[in-house]
C-alpha cells in the first residue's frame, strides 16, 4: 500500500529526514512516534504531496510521489497538525467546499457530507461557524474533511494536540472506528495514543528511523530481563538476602514504598517460586506480578542514547 525507500529532505542546509525506508501494508494501523523535531510532519507532508522530497523514493498504491502527485491525492485524506478550515464558514459549508475540491461528483455531495457528519459526530454542529468552535470539534471537522472523498488511506499528523482529555478519547475513538475498513497512519509524540490505536510503530529521532516493529517486538528485543514485582507484609529485612539466592534471579531492589522489584533471567518464569518462598518464609503475600516493558521504555532508550540500539 505505502513503500517508502531511502526519502530524505533537505531545508537549505538542514537534513530534516534523513534515508527513511519503511513499507505499510493494506489495512495497518502504524504509528509514527518521535519526539519534537524528529522529522514526522516533513514525512507526513512528503506522503502527501505537500511538499517535494529532496531524495529517495515513495510509491502509494503504486503511484509515484514525484510523478503522480494528483493520483495520490484522490486515495488519501490528510488532516495537518493544524486542521485547514475556513474560520468565518459554516461547518456544512466548508465541507461541501472540501468535497467539490476532493473531486467529488456534484451529485454526491450532499450525500458525502451527511456521511462525514456523521462520522464524525458533527450533526448537531453542522450550521455553527468553523471558527466558533472548541478545539475538539474543529479537529473532528478537520477529520471530516480529509474522509469527504472516502480515501483509501488517512494520514493524520498529530490528531490530538492541544486537545483536553475528554477531546482526546473522542478523538481516538473516532480513530479507532475509522481503522476498521482504511489504512492509517498516526503521527504522534503522544505514547498512550500509539498503544491504544496503533497495530505497528516506527519510531523516529533526529530525521533517521530507529526502530519499526509492533509493540510486543519492540519490548521483546529491548528486554534483557523480566522483571517481577512483589510486595509482603513482613520479612522486608532479610527478603532481599533470600531472594537472591533463587537461581535465575539476577538482582534484587527495593523502591521507596518497600516493594521488591526481581529482575530475572530471560523465561525463567520464576513467579511460583517466588510465591513459595514469600509463603515459606511466612513473609504475608501482598501482590506478586510481572512489570512489562513499556513503550515510554522503549522510546526513551531509542531517543536518548548516543548509539542507535540495532532490532
Amino acid at each position: 500500500m505505502i513503500s517508502v525507500d531511502g526519502l530524505t529532505k533537505f531545508y537549505g542546509p538542514r537534513q530534516a529526514i534523513k534515508q527513511l525506508t519503511f513499507d505499510v501494508e493494506e489495512g495497518e494501523v502504524v504509528g509514527f512516534l518521535g519526539p519534537n523535531g524528529a522529522g514526522k510532519s516533513t514525512t507526513m507532508n512528503i506522503l502527501s504531496c505537500i511538499i517535494p522530497a529532496s531524495g529517495g523514493s515513495a510509491k502509494i498504491n503504486g503511484f509515484d510521489i514525484f510523478e503522480e502527485s494528483l493520483e495520490i491525492k484522490k486515495i488519501i485524506g490528510y488532516l495537518p497538525e493544524v486542521p485547514p478550515l475556513y474560520p468565518d464558514m459554516v461547518v456544512s459549508d466548508y465541507l461541501r467546499f472540501a468535497a467539490g475540491i476532493r473531486c467529488v461528483p456534484k451529485n454526491k455531495i450532499d450525500e458525502a457530507v451527511e456521511a462525514a457528519l456523521e462520522k464524525c459526530w458533527l450533526k448537531d454542529v453542522k450550521h455553527r461557524i468553523t471558527g466558533r468552535l472548541s478545539k475538539g470539534f474543529q479537529q473532528r471537522v478537520g477529520l471530516a474533511q480529509a474522509l469527504i472523498h472516502e480515501p483509501e488511506i488517512l494520514i493524520l499528523d498529530e490528531p490530538t494536540i492541544g486537545l483536553d482529555p475528554l477531546q482526546i478519547i473522542e478523538i481516538r475513538k473516532l480513530i479507532k472506528e475509522l481503522s476498521k475498513d482504511r489504512t492509517i497512519i498516526l503521527s504522534s509524540h503522544i505514547l498512550p495514543e500509539i498503544t491504544q490505536i496503533c497495530q505497528r510503530v516506527i519510531i523516529i529521532n533526529e530525521g533517521e528511523i530507529v526502530a519499526v516493529d509492533s509493540l510486543e517486538g519492540l519490548t521483546a528485543s529491548l528486554r534483557k530481563t523480566e522483571r517481577i514485582q512483589l510486595s509482603i507484609r513482613e520479612g522486608q529485612n532479610q527478603a532481599k538476602e533470600i531472594l537472591e539466592k533463587i537461581r535465575g534471579v539476577a538482582s534484587v531492589s527495593q523502591n521507596d514504598n518497600g516493594e521488591f522489584q526481581i529482575e530475572c533471567e530471560l523465561g525463567s518464569s520464576l513467579q511460583d517460586e517466588i510465591a513459595r518462598t514469600t509463603l515459606d518464609n511466612k513473609w504475608g503475600l501482598v501482590e506478586l506480578k510481572q512489570n512489562a516493558v513499556s513503550l515510554e521504555d522503549v522510546f526513551l532508550q531509542l531517543t536518548t542514547e548516543e548509539t542507535q540500539v540495532e532490532l
